[in-house]
């Protein structure tokens, strides 16, 4: 399907296996898209199940995310079984909750430095303890991910920003357009950037936001 639509993707279309979204700044668009969406179908002998589609939407659940003119937001649904998760007392269970909230990583600010406890335990050479940092890790998570902020989608080509910082913590950075956040980044660092300099840290926080 990706190559049925290769000329339309990232520009009105997204494909995810069979399924197709269809997305526009305006109503006039939106019937032109759907036109063209359509007629590539039937172009290339696909039908679309009636019953299956859903047109002129303000706002889906897609992948997990909710998309509508405002902008990009977590799945009410999804969040509220990372709120309702009992604390971790394995390591698979903590990796499972990691990669639950994980997934929501862009829309929390510094998300690899709140986790570094947590991802301390999936450690193979580090003992399973359940230590008052973890605890503090697990409930802002849970926070952060609840309360997350609706995140903007990218529009056009001009008036981006991007903020990068560094500490002995991690990196992080956020891109900006028009005074709006469109996703955070961050990771832990790696052994050797430790013993990185200042100045070699906020470089490796550049190198880092403009490589994402």
């Amino acid at each position: 399907m990706n190559k049925v639509f290769r000329e339309y993707l990232d520009q009105f279309v997204i494909v995810f296996i069979d399924d197709i979204l269809v997305y526009s700044a305006s109503e006039d668009d939106h019937a032109r898209h759907l036109s063209i969406v359509l007629e590539t179908l039937r172009r290339h002998q696909f039908y679309a199940k009636f019953s299956k589609c859903e047109f002129w939407l303000k706002s889906i659940s897609f992948l997990r995310h909710v998309i509508s003119g405002e902008g990009i937001s977590v799945d009410p649904q999804k969040i509220q079984a990372v709120a309702n998760w009992p604390r971790p007392t394995t390591v698979f269970e903590v990796r499972s909750f990691l990669g639950m909230a994980g997934y929501y990583r862009k829309f929390v600010k510094g998300f690899s430095h709140i986790a570094t406890p947590l991802t301390r335990l999936t450690q193979k050479s580090v003992a399973f303890v359940w230590t008052p940092e973890c605890e503090a890790s697990f409930q802002r998570l849970k926070d952060c991910l609840t309360s997350a902020p609706v995140l903007a989608l990218p529009s056009g080509t001009e008036g981006f920003q991007v903020f990068s910082d560094a500490s002995l913590k991690g990196l992080g950075c956020v891109l900006h357009q028009h005074g709006r956040v469109i996703t955070y980044a961050s990771r832990q660092l790696k052994p050797h950037e430790k013993n990185y300099p200042t100045h070699d840290l906020e470089l490796a926080a550049v190198v880092f936001a403009l490589k994402i």
